[in-house]
Parts: C-alpha cells; structure tokens; sequence
C-alpha cells in the first residue's frame, strides 16, 4: 500500500507563550475543549483539518523574562 505524497508545510514559529494546540477527538468533545479554553485564553478560532483533528494557538502571555 503505497500512502499519499505528504503536502508542503511552512515553518512553524513558535513564540514564547504560545501554545500549538492540537484536539483529537469527536466534534461534541471538540466544542467542549475549545469552550473552556475559550472562557480562560485568547485563543485562535479552531481550525479543523482530515482525521478528526482541530488545531489552534493558546496565547499565555509572555513568559519572556524580565530584563
């Protein structure tokens, strides 16, 4: 079985606290999950993708230190 030729991505930045966040599961769990992180971060709306997954980004704060 020969799989599909995986697609092009660009680089991922990552900055200090942010958070990459990917949810596997059923839509209902979905919605639940983002809810409450909804309430409690800014967060990026859910984008969903193939296979159940739906990423997005958790802004923290900055946890640069002070200088």
């Amino acid at each position: 079985m020969v799989g599909r030729a995986r697609r092009e991505r660009p680089e991922r930045l990552h900055l200090p606290g942010i958070a990459d966040i990917r949810i596997m599961a059923d839509e209902a769990t979905t919605r639940a999950v983002l809810d409450v992180l909804e309430r409690e971060f800014r967060c990026t709306s859910g984008r969903p993708y193939d296979g159940g997954r739906t990423y997005l980004q958790l802004d923290t704060g900055c946890t640069d230190p002070d200088d």
